[in-house]
């Protein structure tokens, strides 16, 4: 495939197999955090483990892959930092401060926050049907999460899951500029590096819970967590937006809470609510609404090629 050629149907695959596998995070996760490795710390493993994957991979097949132009690096550190690192650490800081739904439901405002940007700052013109595909899908991870249920909002709490929405955004929107570029594993192995350089200056390795990964169980578990819950998907997503606007993608982005609540159902049992049903069947539908509509590539903001203009101000 030339770097001109989009396929949006290929795009919305690579976005929906990214959630899928997110959202297999937790399950994984769970035996790893009951183990004694804090969210911070699985955060450092997975762009870590990352990371030193595509290095070798890539140092030993693929060297010309690993070379960027110097002008790029200032943005690559800032979407390793602030839009994987950031995303991440603001995330674990609101469900520490709140519950779990409210601050899912903040941090999946992202694809409103992204189509307002593109509206209000650059005055592009938006399709009636994203608006509502978006509206659809903050409306079934609402559900699916019950976020109604929530109760005494803490303001350090508030503040970190809109960080974490703002986060969230400039990632999406960071790896569609990037990847359109540079080849995915590219982007993916500079962004990685640049959040490994920040978790081991926020949180030195030295400290880190070691005997969490003690059991021949949670060394499979951190595996993979690094692999198939966060190397993976980080491509799919990367990849998906060579072929789908920031927006479209981050709607079906929102499919991983409602697979999640499904997964940790069959998995591990966990009781799921007529609600959240629903809500899941909500964000489905929101899905197949944005899938259906041709995106407008000029209006959405998707880069025009790798050799073209870039996505940034007019």
């Amino acid at each position: 495939m030339s770097g001109d050629e989009r396929h949006p149907s290929r795009g919305y695959l690579l976005a929906a197999a990214g959630a899928a596998l997110f959202s297999l995070n937790g399950i994984w996760a769970r035996y790893l955090l009951d183990d004694g490795v804090d969210a911070a710390r699985l955060s450092q493993l997975r762009s870590a483990g990352a990371w030193l994957i595509l290095l070798a991979v890539l140092a030993s097949a693929r060297r010309d892959l690993l070379r960027v132009d110097v002008r790029m690096l200032p943005g690559l550190a800032l979407l390793g930092v602030v839009g994987l690192a950031g995303v991440h650490a603001t995330f674990f800081l609101a469900i520490d401060r709140l519950e779990i739904g409210p601050a899912l439901t903040i941090q999946y405002l992202a694809p409103l926050l992204l189509l307002v940007w593109l509206r209000t700052v650059h005055g592009r013109r938006i399709a009636p049907s994203l608006w509502g595909a978006v509206a659809l899908s903050l409306l079934g991870c609402f559900l699916v999460v019950e976020a109604y249920d929530a109760r005494d909002l803490d303001a350090v709490g508030l503040v970190a899951a809109f960080a974490s929405m703002i986060t969230f955004a400039i990632y999406m929107v960071g790896s569609e500029r990037a990847g359109h570029r540079l080849e995915p594993v590219t982007t993916l192995f500079w962004v990685f590096g640049f959040a490994t350089v920040f978790w081991a200056l926020a949180i030195p390795w030295w400290s880190f819970p070691w005997e969490g990964l003690g059991s021949a169980r949670n060394l499979l578990f951190a595996a993979a967590l690094i692999v198939a819950g966060t190397l993976v998907p980080f491509m799919c997503i990367v990849a998906s937006l060579r072929h789908i606007p920031a927006p479209r993608a981050a709607v079906v982005a929102t499919l991983e809470p409602a697979l999640a609540a499904v997964f940790a159902w069959i998995v591990l049992g966990e009781e799921l609510a007529a609600v959240q049903v629903a809500g899941g069947a909500v964000v489905l539908t929101a899905v197949a609404w944005v899938q259906s509509r041709r995106p407008d590539l000029e209006a959405e903001g998707a880069p025009p090629s790798r050799s073209g203009a870039r996505f940034s101000p007019r």
